[in-house]
């Protein structure tokens, strides 16, 4: 026990200093270089290029945005009535967010009163043979109103539940193409502000110019007009991947994406928003309805079922500018990485070589200091006073 105390407390007290040992195995030398180029390929083109370690950075700025549609458009019912469409008529809501949407396509219901009418023949739960089928009182599942207990003729060969609703029922019949077709032509105003407040930096899409008429004249294109805000609805469908009169016949969903990713070590110029267009989902509707009265002051009202495309605007971005914490941060990866690479060779070198008996020997050696003078000449005086004492 006293000798394994022993060795215990000599182990806990020796001092392991490193030993350089050159060898001439070029698979290892090859790995370590190859280890090398790899770490220093990572740190120049991902580290510091791509991702910018070297500079702090704000990925969560303040916001702004305002939109605008624009254009006019004309549409004929089938009394050959003409309405004309504007921006107040077809953008929605009118005081332009970043979430709009754009009438393309509707069906119109007009004259509504409150009263008694046969239920569509399209609604299953309205169909019926005889009145047992209509209990009074009972709402029509995905229906217009509520069953009075009779079974009517709706028309020649249909028999519906007759409904207290709004009536006549609303009708389905979807035109064959989109009522507003000049809409493909419209424009689309976005004004976007992004402020990154760590390093109180603000920045806005629109070009600064003193020419009033640009905004006017100029439409975007990410080639030749990048810095203009103004957008054919037409353009944003394409670029979403689809076209535009199949999305505007029943509608649909489109997601505009602005980012911003800005070095400020750079000229404040090159700080420029990149656009991206996304198709979310296909079909797209909703009810509207506007009330009004007679001059007996019956209440009437003019149901229009909207087709239309939504457009979904968000905003995301980053800004970055050299900062001593993450520069730091970054030379020291860089040098673990490297110290890591020669850790990997020595592995290789000691544990899987075919010479890594030899190579572990030479590499870890047991340090023994050599015996000194005073001890060396003390032995003989002290034989010489051991034979003394025996005479």
């Amino acid at each position: 026990m006293a000798a394994a105390a022993a060795a215990l407390c000599g182990g806990l007290l020796d001092y392991k200093t490193e030993k350089f040992a050159l060898t001439r195995n070029r698979r290892v030398g090859l790995l370590h270089r190859l280890l090398q180029l790899a770490v220093l390929g990572y740190l120049l083109g991902w580290v510091l290029v791509v991702r910018r370690g070297y500079q702090d950075t704000d990925a969560a700025p303040h916001v702004s945005v305002i939109t605008k549609l624009k254009g006019v458009s004309v549409t004929r019912a089938k009394d050959a009535r003409s309405r004309l469409w504007d921006a107040a008529d077809y953008a929605s809501p009118p005081q332009g967010e970043n979430v709009l949407f754009l009438v393309t396509n509707f069906i119109a219901t007009a004259k509504q009163a409150q009263g008694t009418c046969p239920e569509s023949p399209s609604v299953l739960d309205g169909m019926c043979t005889e009145d047992v089928d209509c209990p009074v009182g009972s709402p029509v599942v995905h229906g217009n109103g509520i069953k009075t207990g009779k079974c009517v003729m709706f028309n020649t060969t249909h028999s519906t539940c007759e409904i207290y609703g709004w009536c006549p029922v609303e009708n389905n019949t979807l035109p064959r193409k989109p009522l507003l077709a000049e809409a493909e032509n419209f424009t689309l105003f976005i004004k976007n502000t992004v402020n990154f407040t760590k390093f109180n930096f603000s920045k806005g899409n629109t070009l600064q110019t003193n020419d009033p008429t640009y905004f006017k004249s100029c439409t975007y294109d990410p080639f030749f007009n990048p810095s203009c805000p103004v957008f054919r609805i037409g353009d944003v469908v394409e670029a979403a991947g689809e076209t535009f009169g199949d999305l505007a016949l029943l509608g649909g969903s489109i997601s505009i994406r602005i980012e911003w990713d800005c070095d400020l070590d750079q000229p404040t110029a090159q700080c420029q928003p990149r656009y991206s267009f996304i198709l979310v989902d296909r079909r797209y509707n909703f009810r509207t309805a506007s009330y009004y009265w007679d001059s007996q002051r019956r209440p009437y009202r003019s149901l229009m079922k909207l087709y239309g495309i939504r457009f979904d605007i968000s905003v995301h971005g980053q800004a970055g500018k050299f900062g001593i914490i993450p520069a730091a941060v970054s030379f020291g990866t860089g040098i673990a990485f490297f110290g890591a690479a020669t850790v990997v060779c020595d592995l290789v070198l000691l544990y899987l070589d075919t010479k890594a008996d030899f190579y572990w020997k030479e590499k870890f050696e047991e340090a023994k200091p050599p015996k000194g003078k005073t001890e060396a000449a003390a032995e003989p005086q002290w034989a010489d006073q051991d034979i003394r004492n025996a005479q």
